[in-house]
């Protein structure tokens, strides 16, 4: 985290909004959408194949082989062609089609005939600390997967690795336990960024004890605005995957269900680290706020030990300063009522002295009530 003790400037994501009465299912590509780069998975328990495609234009005739199951990978949305396609050849509804381009979708689950949809929100970190969220959207069919994202990016390695090394039940258990491994891998993304933001929280409370500034405010805030926005996203999650558990889609088999039933514990598990690091990113804001308040409180006490030992000395230096002489210089005559000491021999030197013994009569007193402790 930076000690600088300045303002890290938050990024939103811009997001484009349809127009308000515009008509429904229209798919958006934005001007800025990257070139389509889509890859065939195609593997059973003997077999494994992974090829780039220009197009979806055959691979309609491709997933009709049911002896195989099919992960098509789709990043980058800049091809009206493409998701025509997706409508034509695989029936996939236009409002899912909007849905997939306007990224700004909340994760969720849906059933459609001959297709299941859902949306993940993949998160990940960027150089700054940033939260950078991505919408994943699924197309499930009874032996293809269909994956779509907006970005190159992703933190779907591991699934590859393990299809490539055909261990365990990715190769055999269908495309539905492709769809749960995926979104598990998502979930578990975010037990990573949590505990980069736990080890700053926890470097974030040694520096209050340390040597407190502004930065350790600054920083705490873009951590708890960090939990909020994660929070936007594992309470969906968690949703959608009830819904897929409590759903009667023939789509997603018994066994599946099984797995994503782990990974809704999972949805638990990062809703409770969400709620107590956020408490924690509260309590060390309160912590910072305290500690500037009684480090004022320990400034305004000395300036007012400061002012109550000058404020009798202030007292004397002011009477003797109005020159009110007993003697009239010019005549001589008396002047009855005024000082005496104007012209007293060594009035200043035991003015001075009767000063100091008066400060450090106070001093003393002020230091047995424990005011310089």
């Amino acid at each position: 985290m930076s000690k600088q003790a300045k303002r890290k400037h938050h990024k939103h994501k811009k997001y484009s909004l349809p127009a308000a009465g515009s008509s429904p299912g229209l798919i958006f590509i934005d001007e800025n959408a990257l070139k389509p780069v889509i890859k065939l998975y195609k593997y059973n328990a003997e077999h494994y194949e992974v090829k780039e495609l220009n197009s979806l234009s055959n691979v309609a005739q491709i997933v009709a082989d049911k002896s195989f199951t099919f992960w098509i990978e789709i990043k980058g949305y800049n091809s009206l062609e493409m998701f025509e396609t997706l409508s034509s050849d695989f029936n996939v509804n236009k409002l899912v089609l909007e849905d997939i381009t306007r990224t700004y979708q909340r994760p969720k689950f849906e059933e459609y005939e001959g297709y299941d949809f859902a949306v993940s929100r993949m998160l990940n970190l960027d150089e700054n600390k940033e939260l950078d969220n991505v919408q994943v959207s699924f197309l499930l069919t009874d032996n293809a997967l269909f994956t779509l994202q907006e970005t190159y990016e992703d933190c779907l390695e591991p699934i590859r690795a393990r299809l490539r090394g055909g261990k365990g039940n990715i190769r055999i258990a269908g495309s539905s336990y492709l769809m749960y491994a995926l979104m598990d891998i998502i979930v578990d993304t975010y037990f990573v960024i949590l505990n980069v933001w736990s080890e700053d929280l926890d470097a974030v409370e040694d520096r209050l004890f340390d040597k407190p500034d502004k930065s350790v405010m600054f920083d705490t805030q873009m951590i708890k605005r960090n939990l909020i926005g994660i929070r936007r996203v594992v309470w969906p999650e968690r949703d959608k995957l009830n819904d897929i558990l409590r759903s009667d889609s023939v789509l997603v088999t018994e066994q599946t269900r099984l797995y994503i039933k782990d990974a809704y514990d999972h949805c638990i598990q990062i809703i409770d680290v969400v709620e107590s690091l956020k408490e924690i990113s509260i309590s060390n804001l309160d912590m910072y706020l305290s500690m500037i308040s009684n480090r004022m409180n320990e400034i305004m006490k000395v300036l007012t030990i400061i002012s109550s030992i000058f404020i009798p000395l202030t007292f004397i230096a002011g009477i003797y300063g109005m020159n009110f002489a007993i003697q009239d210089p010019l005549t001589g005559k008396l002047l009855p009522g005024n000082m005496p000491e104007l012209y007293a021999a060594h009035g200043y030197l035991y003015t001075m002295v009767g000063m100091g013994l008066i400060a450090v009569a106070q001093i003393i007193y002020f230091w047995r009530k424990g005011w310089f402790k």
